[in-house]
């Protein structure tokens, strides 16, 4: 059956409260569903320090490890948002990319303040849906009721392991 004539594909929304494992627990079911075989495309979210030792967080993208650093460093004391946009525009870019591309799963690193503004990787959540290809997304806690506003009803929440991805997984797979 084409694509074109399937039903939406809806999108497993992992609880994000325990952001590092939940980001790990995406990115190795990616990587597990790609040495199947299957083409996989997204960004996961990592933590880790630069070249100074100083915190930085970053996108990796699963399909071809392309880091983005979206923190920039502010200097000491500062209080400001840190957020690299340009970085986070990237990394949505090759989520886009991926899904135009053809990908068979699509893994969104987060739906968080940005998104909830609809800004963010909306874009890279837009285009696999378009693309009618299943996502896997860590969802803020916070943020909740503007993902079921923006997800609506091809959201599922999914618990964060790896039995129930594998579950999601075999009944969406087309």
């Amino acid at each position: 059956m084409e694509r074109d004539r399937l039903p939406p594909t809806p999108i497993a929304a992992l609880p994000a409260q325990e952001s590092e494992m939940v980001q790990s627990l995406m990115r190795r079911f990616a990587l597990e569903m790609a040495e199947t075989g299957l083409r996989v495309g997204g960004v996961t979210q990592m933590r880790g320090a630069d070249a100074s030792g100083r915190s930085r967080i970053f996108l990796r993208d699963v399909a071809s490890e392309a880091e983005f650093v979206i923190s920039q460093d502010l200097g000491p004391g500062s209080v400001a948002c840190n957020l690299d946009a340009g970085e986070l525009a990237l990394a949505c870019a090759a989520v886009e990319r991926a899904a135009r591309a053809g990908a068979d799963l699509i893994v969104v690193s987060k739906f968080s303040k940005q998104e909830a503004e609809r800004g963010g990787l909306c874009d890279a959540f837009r285009a696999a849906m378009t693309a009618r290809i299943p996502v896997i997304a860590a969802v803020s806690p916070h943020f909740r009721e503007e993902w079921r506003r923006f997800a609506g009803p091809l959201a599922e929440d999914v618990a964060p392991s790896r039995e129930a991805l594998t579950e999601w997984w075999a009944r969406v797979r087309i």
